[in-house]
C-alpha cells in the first residue's frame, strides 16, 4: 500500500497523524479510532524500508568485527592492515554524513537515498569477494560511503512524512534498530563465521538491502522539493576530509604505530587544525556552506551536538570493549560473549521504545532526556569499577543503565534538533548531530583503545614474574604458549590453561575498566548540556507542512496572528477528541496551529 503525503495548501489535505490518543474505551465503529489505526499502519509501511536500510548499514559494519582477525589472517595482512579495514569505514561514513544532508536539502531525498543504498549494495558485495587487504580496504571505504548516506537520509525523510510531536514513538524503532544492529551484529558475526566462513558476513546483509530498496520506492513517497540550482560546496568537502581524515588517522595509530609525543603527531593533528581552520573560513564564505556554521548560533543544536558525542562514545565504545570484556577478561567466546551483552540490548530497545511512546503521548521530553543522561553516566561510571570476577548479574544490571541510557538520548537528541530547525536546514541540522555524534564517537573509542593498550602493557611488565611462573608450571607446553605470547597478537584467553588465564583475565579486565574511566567525563559533559537544552514544545507540524508555511509568505505576519488563520489540514473536530488543556496556555507553541485546533488534525 502507498502512501503520499500532500502539501497542506492543497486540494487533497495531507492525512496527518494523531496528535492525541483517542479514548480508552472507543465507540463500535468509531471513525476517528479507524482512520488512527489506518494512518499508523500506513506511516509504518513507509518507515519499514527507512529503518531496513539503516538496520542493513549498520549490521555490516559490526556484524565483521568478531571475525576480522579470521579475515585478515585468510587474508595475508597484519595488524597495520586490520586497523585500516576498520579506519577507512568509520572516515568515509562520518566525512559522507553532512555532505549527503547537505544534499537533501538541495536535491531528492528518495533518489538519494536509493543512491546511497545501491552503493552500499555493491560495495558490501565486492567486499565479500576480496582476495587480498588492499582491495578489502577500498571497498569497505565505499561502503561507508553508502552507510553514511542511510544513516541521515533516514533522519531527514523521516521528518519529511512525521511531525516532532508524533515521531516520538518512530524515533524508538530506529533506536531499537540501532541497539540490535550494533550490539546484536558481534554477535551474529561470530555465529556466521563458525557456521559458514567469514564472506558470507558480507553477503547476509544483500537481500535485506535489496528488500530495503524495493520497500522504499512502493511505500515512500514524498512531496517534490521546489526546483533550485544545485551548488556543491567542493572545496568544504575536500577541506572537511582532510581534516577528519587526518585526526581520525592520527588517533587510530597513535601509541601503536608511532607514540604520542612524536613528529608524526604534530604533523597530522597540525595537519588537522590547519584544515579545520580553512574549511571553517570557506563555510563563511560559501553560498551554499556544507555545514551552515550559523547553526550553531542556534543553542539547541550546540548543545545537542555536544551531548551527541557522549553518547557515540558510550554507545560505540560498548560494543567494542564489553565484547573484549566478555572474551579476553571472563573467557568467553565470540558467540557467548554476543549473548552475555543482551542486557544492555534489553535496556536500549525498552527504553528507546517506551520513552519514545511516552515522548509522543505527552508532548514532553526534556525530562526524559536529562534522565537518559543520569543513566549513561552511571553506567559509564559503574562499568569502570568491573573485574574479572564481578558478580556477571551486578555488570549485567550495568550494562542494562547504560543501554536505557544512550536509547534515551541517541534518537531523540536529533528530534529535538529537527524541531528547532529551519525547514531548509533540516538535513544539514540532522546529519550534523549525526556527524559529530559518529566523530565524536570514533575519537573516543580510539582514545579507549589506547588507553586500553597501554594500560595492558604497564601491566604485562609488572606482572612479568608471575607470567614466567606460571608458563614454567605447564611444562613442555609452557614454551609454546611464551611463543604465543611474544607475537603481539590478542590471546586466545579461552583455551589459554588455568595457572594463565588468571593472570591476563585479570590485566584486561583492569585495562578496560579504565577504558570505560574515560567515557565517564563525557557523559557528564553530555548531562550539562542537556540540562541546559531549552524547553521548546513539539510542533505537529511535519517539514514538509512547515515548509509550504513558509513559502506562502505567513513568515512576515506575525506568529500568533498568521498561523491561527491558517485551515486545518485535515479534518473538523469532533466529539471524540480529546483536548490538552496545557497546550493552550503554551505561547510558545502558536506555530503548531498552523493546520487548525491542535485536536482537528486528527
Amino acid at each position: 500500500m502507498s502512501i503520499n503525503f500532500r502539501s497542506p495548501t492543497s486540494s487533497h489535505r495531507l492525512a496527518s497523524i494523531p496528535r492525541r490518543p483517542v479514548p480508552k474505551s472507543p465507540r463500535p465503529n468509531d471513525p476517528a479510532a479507524a482512520a488512527e489505526k489506518l494512518a499508523h499502519r500506513r506511516v509504518l509501511e513507509a518507515l519499514s524500508g527507512l529503518l531496513l536500510g539503516m538496520f542493513v548499514s549498520m549490521l555490516a559494519s559490526t556484524v565483521v568485527s568478531t571475525s576480522l582477525p579470521v579475515i585478515l589472517h585468510d587474508l595475508g595482512g597484519g595488524q597495520s592492515a586490520f586497523t585500516w579495514v576498520v579506519t577507512a569505514t568509520l572516515l568515509t561514513t562520518a566525512i559522507s554524513t553532512p555532505i549527503w544532508g547537505k544534499l537533501a536539502d538541495l536535491t531528492n531525498r528518495k533518489v538519494l537515498y536509493q543512491l546511497a543504498i545501491v552503493i552500499f549494495v555493491l560495495a558490501t558485495a565486492a567486499a565479500g569477494f576480496s582476495q587480498n587487504p588492499e582491495t578489502l580496504i577500498a571497498f569497505r571505504a565505499l561502503q561507508g560511503i553508502g552507510a553514511g548516506g542511510l544513516a541521515a537520509l533516514s533522519q531527514v525523510l523521516m521528518a519529511d512524512i512525521i511531525s516532532p510531536r508524533e515521531r516520538g514513538r518512530y524515533m524508538g524503532l530506529f533506536g531499537a534498530v540501532m541497539a540490535v544492529a550494533t550490539v546484536g551484529g558481534p554477535l551474529l558475526g561470530g555465529l556466521i563465521t563458525d557456521a559458514w566462513g567469514w564472506r558470507w558476513n558480507f553477503f547476509v546483509a544483500l537481500p535485506v538491502a535489496v528488500a530495503a530498496l524495493l520497500i522504499v520506492q512502493r511505500n515512500l513517497h514524498v512531496p517534490p522539493r521546489p526546483k533550485q540550482k544545485a551548488r556543491i560546496d567542493y572545496l568544504g568537502i575536500v577541506l572537511l576530509s582532510v581534516s577528519v581524515s587526518l585526526l581520525l588517522i592520527w588517533v587510530s595509530l597513535a601509541g601503536d604505530s608511532f607514540q604520542w609525543w612524536s613528529v608524526e603527531t604534530a604533523l597530522m593533528l597540525g595537519g588537522a587544525i590547519v584544515g579545520a581552520a580553512l574549511f571553517v573560513l570557506v563555510e563563511l564564505r560559501s553560498r551554499e556552506p556544507l555545514i551552515p556554521l550559523t547553526l550553531f548560533r542556534d543553542r539547541t543544536f550546540t548543545l545537542s551536538v555536544i551531548a551527541s558525542i557522549a553518547t557515540g562514545i558510550a554507545m560505540f565504545g560498548a560494543s567494542v570493549y564489553l565484547s573484549q570484556y566478555m572474551q579476553l577478561a571472563r573467557g568467553a567466546t565470540p558467540t557467548e560473549a554476543g549473548i552475555m551483552t543482551i542486557p544492555m540490548i534489553a535496556g536500549l530497545l525498552i527504553s528507546s521504545m517506551g520513552i519514545g511512546a511516552l515522548i509522543t503521548k505527552t508532548g514532553r521530553w526534556k525530562a526524559f532526556l536529562v534522565i537518559g543522561a543520569v543513566l549513561l553516566t552511571a553506567g559509564s561510571t559503574l562499568l569502570s569499577t568491573i573485574e574479572y570476577d564481578t558478580d556477571f548479574t551486578l555488570v549485567s544490571i550495568y550494562m542494562f543503565l547504560l543501554g536505557a541510557g544512550v536509547g534515551m538520548t541517541m534518537q531523540n537528541l536529533v528530534l529535538v534538533v529537527q524541531n528547532t530547525a529551519k525547514p531548509s536546514q533540516i538535513g544539514v541540522a540532522s546529519s550534523g548531530v549525526t556527524f559529530f555524534r559518529s566523530l565524536g564517537g570514533t575519537i573516543g573509542v580510539s582514545v579507549m583503545g589506547a588507553a586500553l593498550a597501554s594500560r595492558v602493557t604497564e601491566l604485562v611488565a609488572e606482572r612479568a614474574d608471575d607470567i614466567a611462573a606460571a608458563l614454567a608450571s605447564l611444562g613442555e607446553q609452557g614454551p609454546v604458549w611464551a611463543a604465543q605470547l611474544q607475537t603481539g597478537a590478542l590471546p586466545s584467553v579461552a583455551t589459554m590453561p588455568a595457572a594463565l588465564r588468571v593472570i591476563f583475565e585479570e590485566m584486561y579486565a583492569n585495562g578496560i575498566s579504565r577504558a570505560f574511566l574515560i567515557a565517564v567525563p563525557f557523559a557528564v559533559v553530555s548531562l550539562i548540556a542537556i540540562v541546559f537544552l531549552p524547553r521548546t514544545p513539539l510542533t505537529s507540524m511535519t517539514t514538509t507542512e512547515r515548509l509550504h508555511a513558509a513559502e506562502a509568505d505567513f513568515a512576515t505576519v506575525s506568529v500568533p496572528e498568521g498561523m491561527s488563520s491558517l485551515t486545518a489540514s485535515n479534518r473538523v473536530m469532533d466529539a471524540t477528541d480529546v483536548v490538552d488543556p496545557t497546550d493552550a496556555a503554551d505561547p510558545t507553541d502558536a506555530a503548531d496551529e498552523a493546520s487548525g485546533p491542535r485536536d482537528a488534525r486528527r
